[in-house]
């Protein structure tokens, strides 16, 4: 009866060693992802590099009818020269604004310190701002918001060579990482990967087209207003509407405190102007873009952001949309198209 029992006693066991292993793998898999998420963030980022400069030569090259080498050459030493004559024309004057607001700040954060303590409501939001637990909460926030792997410039440094190198080779990189996959499903990887680079291509063409707009128009509002540093504050609310939601209120900030130094009326029409600004762009530039180019839900933006932004800070919040972009587009490719496909058939 002992001996008739241990053949099945035994495959209990290896099907149990099987499960625990197999549940080991998943946790130590788990465990290297979180700890190297950090740098997979460094290269989505690169990649998003290598997509603008092919992007820009797929427009050369359609526009010219030249040789893909050529474009791809005048698309990377192009954005340079442009960038190079852009801080050329502009730089020093916007050098001169920023070293004007690094001065100004304080004293503004001073004057609407004063303004608020003479009345009831702004001494009751000094209080909970000077206020040692929300003090605490704010220092917490701001580490881990700009908390990183190597440090920003270090980032910032790893990204653009990693640009550059897949921007020179993009196919030995596509294809190393399609040859990842069993080889029944190498075709549809490799499809799926050019649907998600063209995918990705589209993003960051709105996102460009909506940062531009938003530079000129904050910037051209402000210099009506007379606020000083018009054009770093302009160029400084461009750049962060990169980020959705979380952008353009950290641009507003130091726009408003200028305001305060000519009076709350001044500050109330900055308000005015970001918020109409904003409108603009959520309502109009926004969509607009989206219905040419790429659809992404705001509220799963948000829902993206918060969950980046605290998992892994800076570049989380940054690259939320275009890493929702990609799950959206694995999702749908790889679950709801075949559900489809599914009900159908059965139907």
């Amino acid at each position: 009866m002992t001996d008739a029992n241990k053949p099945g006693e035994n495959d209990f066991t290896r099907k149990m060693w099987k499960v625990l292993g197999g549940a080991s793998l998943l946790v130590v898999l788990l465990l290297l992802l979180a700890k190297v998420f950090n740098v997979l963030l460094l290269v989505l980022a690169g990649s998003l590099v290598a997509v603008y400069f092919h992007g820009l030569s797929g427009l050369i090259r359609r526009k010219t009818k030249w040789n893909s080498t050529l474009c791809l050459l005048l698309s990377t030493l192009g954005s340079f020269l442009l960038l190079g004559l852009l801080f050329w024309l502009i730089g020093a004057q916007v050098q001169q604004q920023v070293s004007d607001l690094k001065e100004m700040l304080p004293k503004t954060v001073d004057h609407a310190k004063h303004y608020l303590q003479q009345s009831s409501v702004g001494k009751k939001v000094l209080h909970q701002m000077q206020g040692g637990d929300s003090s605490d909460k704010m220092g917490g926030f701001i580490r881990t918001f700009f908390q990183s792997t190597f440090g920003v410039l270090g980032d910032v440094y790893i990204v653009f060579f990693l640009g550059v190198f897949f921007t020179a080779s993009p196919g030995l990189y596509r294809k190393g990482l399609v040859s990842l996959v069993p080889a029944e499903g190498r075709k549809r990887a490799a499809g799926l990967t050019n649907m998600l680079g063209d995918h990705l291509k589209k993003w960051l063409k709105g996102k460009l087209f909506s940062m531009f707009v938003v530079a000129v128009l904050t910037a051209v509002g402000l210099l009506i207003l007379g606020l000083p540093a018009w054009l770093a504050l302009g160029l400084l609310a461009g750049l962060l509407s990169f980020v959705p939601n979380f952008g353009p209120v950290m641009s507003v900030i130091p726009a408003v405190l200028l305001g305060f130094m000519d009076g709350p009326v001044t500050a109330g029409l900055v308000i005015g102007l970001y918020a109409l600004v904003q409108a603009l762009e959520s309502n109009f530039i926004t969509p607009f873009v989206q219905k040419k180019l790429v659809n992404t839900p705001p509220a799963l933006i948000l829902i993206s952001q918060l969950v980046m932004g605290t998992l892994t800070g800076l570049w989380g919040v940054l690259l939320a949309t275009p890493l929702l972009v990609i799950v959206m587009l694995l999702v749908q490719q790889l679950y709801v198209n075949r559900q489809d496909c599914k009900e159908q058939a059965t139907a």
